[in-house]
């Protein structure tokens, strides 16, 4: 494994981790512009917090190592560390590094020739829990676990360290010297998290000791007891620690699966906790109800949850049945109401307590982003990649997820920085504008045509992973996460098989039921590296097609009325003939049935000849149909993530391009198809990283041959890059004047637009449930927590008084 897939794999797999720091200061505090939205934590000087009280948090497991370093860290390692470790960088609000004051009095570059030179000066106070000074010993170990020289040492994330010529001692113990062979931008990203040389000095210690224990600590918390059984970490407030003190008496984290959150915090188990936005719904309609002296339900229910879909006669016929003449029928319907009134009346009660809580609300420090598989098939063509995505109206992808929420719905601009970030720049116009015109004309310039014959047969699609419908890997049917396929865009007769395509609208009723950087080439339209550079000088003027409803949001009746013609379209397929049969064999034909139907043989039809298929409106190209699968997550919470995707795949059709959404089990989604390529197009994200010349390039590396053929993609899951990409990032890594540095990575980003292999979308919601009276706590967005800082708000004076 190289070491830019082990930096790159620990930020996919770490949740928290997957924000190291920015690459320094030096340009302007507007560089990166403001983030698209601040933190909402409800911010309080600490003389105003109460000292002590504990905070129950939850997280969604248990950490399976408490090494960052190692491939299975995840967020809640990351979260342990940041209470626990020394963070030598702590991001801000807008995802930027700033020194931790609590570990450092000055880090910076003290010579760059012949060699870079970092010169680190320790907090005078900062020792470890064991009462020993963090110093260069320390920086030592870490670097010799990590630089790869060792493979003894098993690790995930080693980018940057292999860099390093030698550690050593300052003029005094506090200062630690670090030379690099090779000049690094991101050198702030490395010691942090600083583990102690316990941990770090030898194999074994690190491969296994820092699994389940941390011995020695140096944060405003130590680490205390793991509890399986109750699922719970307990960090407490550090005696040893020389800033200000922990304003928690302690902090427990607890491993509460996120659908099962609400009901948590409502019976007292939690006190904070990110959710969803079913979550975020129950928690502002109770505190909605909270203001009327009585609910809008019978009886005082709430007029939502469970029961509240029930009519009149659906209730009528119940208490017919339970207190009917069948014994049976009425004791299971007896049974069937007892365990509804039970469900609707915990409903109540838990939204009773959910009144006590509060939703705060920011960006994530992450993007979702349309992958396209560039590998093979119809997305390997660059005009088509870029056609899609200039169909695609991303302002009003952003709108469905975040507008709903009251946040700020802008699209991102970027692939290596969020809003707020130095290295962040809207490098959208590298591609271009939503222009239906010029998508258009980009898939004609392709060869793509709208009526085009299909010689392929009913079903088969021209996407890359025709051969690769490996949803037998997961079970079907309700409850599986495998909810089948959909087919937008083949709405009409003429595209695809009648019959098949009937077949397709009738599962579909019944699911839903009613209810650039100015470089030029030979041909000006191209870059030497193949990437286009103006799609608008393709376009013809043509008009856009009239857009109609797509079958999978189509409401019943649209959809009964289009099987109905479907239908009807098959049987007349069935019976056209088109002249090539002869006299003397139609004679005969004829002359069987007369004999068959004499001596009462059952008689059949003669064969129908196949009807010429042609695409219709869909666009075709060498007999096949553009057709794309496109992969989605069927699990809970990701119904905003599936809204999207139908979105695209009406906006897709508008072009002539069809879309099969495949819904696969969440385990499943990320392993058996992103992974291993088998999709067209995929709904994701990328967390943000303030280091994208170290982080952001294994993302886009150009993916290089192996030596049986398959493809070396690290994490480039698009299979989409090229050798100019490359170079850029390889260069902005090596450059120290951060400025330049910065720049050549938004001119990396330039051409992942213009390369198209994945667009940008949204930046995903951040949504927090919490109590009204914990603060500095919350929504963080892009920045880090400062743990000594939580804690339970005083209760003001007047209230004291009327105690």
């Amino acid at each position: 494994m190289s070491q830019r897939r082990r930096r790159s794999l620990a930020l996919l797999t770490s949740g928290v981790l997957a924000l190291p720091l920015l690459t320094g200061c030096g340009a302007g505090d507007d560089e990166g512009g403001p983030a698209a939205a601040g933190q909402d934590i409800a911010t309080t000087a600490r003389d105003r917090v109460a000292d002590g009280g504990v905070l129950r948090w939850a997280v969604d497991a248990l950490p399976a190592t408490l090494n960052t370093f190692q491939a299975d860290a995840d967020a809640t390692t990351g979260r342990i560390a940041g209470a626990v470790l020394p963070q030598l960088f702590v991001l801000d609000g807008k995802g930027r590094p700033v020194a931790n004051p609590d570990y450092l009095e000055k880090a910076e570059v003290v010579e760059r020739e012949p060699k870079q030179v970092v010169l680190y000066k320790l907090h005078q106070q900062a020792v470890w829990s064991d009462g020993r000074e963090i110093g260069a010993a320390d920086f030592l170990a870490q670097w010799r676990a990590l630089n790869g020289k060792d493979s003894a040492y098993w690790t995930a994330r080693n980018a940057g360290y292999e860099r390093i010529e030698k550690i050593e001692r300052g003029k005094t113990d506090l200062e630690v010297k670090v030379t690099f062979a090779k000049p690094y931008a991101d050198w702030r990203s490395l010691f942090t998290p600083l583990y102690p040389k316990q941990v770090t000095g030898t194999p074994d210690a690190f491969n296994e000791g820092a699994r389940g224990a941390l011995k020695v600590t140096a944060g405003p918390f130590n680490l205390g007891a793991i509890d399986k059984k109750t699922g719970s970490v307990a960090l407490t407030r550090n005696p040893r620690w020389w800033g200000k003190t922990a304003k928690l008496d302690s902090l427990v984290l607890t491993a509460v699966p996120r659908a099962d959150r609400p009901a948590a915090l409502a019976a007292g188990k939690i006190d904070l906790a990110e959710i969803d936005r079913a979550g975020a719904d129950r928690i502002e309609l109770a505190r909605r109800d909270a203001g009327r002296s009585t609910a809008a339900g019978s009886g005082g229910a709430p007029a939502h949850g469970p029961g509240t879909s029930l009519t009149a006669a659906q209730a009528t016929l119940s208490w017919a049945i339970a207190f009917g003449a069948d014994e049976g029928k009425a004791a299971a319907e007896h049974e069937s109401r007892q365990k509804n009134a039970e469900a609707v009346k915990r409903y109540a009660d838990e939204q009773a307590a959910l009144r006590t809580f509060t939703v705060r609300k920011s960006l994530e420090p992450a993007y979702t982003q349309l992958a396209m598989n560039g590998a093979s098939g119809p997305l390997a063509d660059e005009r088509v990649r870029r056609a899609i995505a200039r169909a695609l109206d991303r302002k009003t992808l952003a709108e469905i997820v975040l507008k709903p929420l009251g946040l700020p719905a802008k699209p991102v601009g970027s692939h290596v920085a969020l809003a707020g970030q130095r290295a962040y720049a809207d490098n959208s116009g590298a591609l271009g504008s939503q222009d239906t015109q010029a998508a258009q004309a980009l898939l004609a310039d392709a060869g793509w045509r709208p009526g085009g014959r299909l010689t392929e047969p009913a079903g088969a699609e021209a996407g890359a992973e025709n051969a690769g419908k490996d949803d037998a890997k997961t079970p079907s049917g309700p409850g599986t996460g495998n909810d089948g396929l959909y087919i937008v865009g083949q709405d009409d007769g003429r595209n695809g098989d009648p019959l098949s395509v009937a077949a397709r609208m009738d599962a579909a009723a019944r699911d839903h039921g009613p209810g650039g950087d100015g470089l030029v080439a030979e041909d000006p339209r191209h870059a030497p590296d193949g990437e286009i550079v103006d799609a608008d000088a393709f376009a013809p003027g043509a008009r856009p097609e009239q857009d109609g409803p797509s079958p999978v949001l189509a409401p019943a009746p649209f959809a009964a009325d289009q099987r109905a013609s479907l239908l009807t379209q098959a049987a007349a397929a069935a019976a056209v003939d088109d002249g090539k049969r002869g006299p003397a064999l139609d004679a005969e034909a004829a002359g069987t049935a007369e004999v068959d139907a004499a001596e009462g043989v059952p008689t059949s039809p003669p064969p129908a000849k196949q009807a010429n298929r042609t695409s219709g409106s869909t666009l075709a190209k060498d007999g096949k149909a553009l057709a794309l699968r496109f992969v989605l997550p069927a699990g809970p919470g990701s119904e905003p993530l599936r809204a999207v995707g139908e979105r695209i795949s009406q906006m897709l059709r508008k072009v002539g391009v069809s879309t099969e959404i495949t819904k696969v089990a969440d385990e499943s989604f990320f392993k058996d198809h992103i992974a291993s390529g088998q999709y067209d197009l995929a709904l994701y994200s990328w967390p943000a990283t303030a280091y994208p010349a170290t982080d952001a390039r294994p993302i886009f590396a150009k993916p290089e041959p192996a030596a049986d053929g398959s493809l070396l993609v690290e994490q480039n899951y698009t299979r989409v890059g090229t050798d100019h990409i490359d170079q850029l990032f390889d260069q902005a890594v090596g450059e120290l004047d951060e400025e330049q540095s910065r720049e050549l990575v938004r001119k990396a980003d330039a051409r992942i637009w213009a390369a198209a292999g994945s667009i940008p979308l949204y930046q995903r919601p951040e949504l927090v449930a919490a109590k009204p009276s914990l603060v500095n706590a919350g929504a963080f967005g892009l920045g880090a927590p400062r743990f000594q800082d939580i804690g339970w708000k005083k209760a003001s004076p007047a209230k004291d008084r009327r105690k």
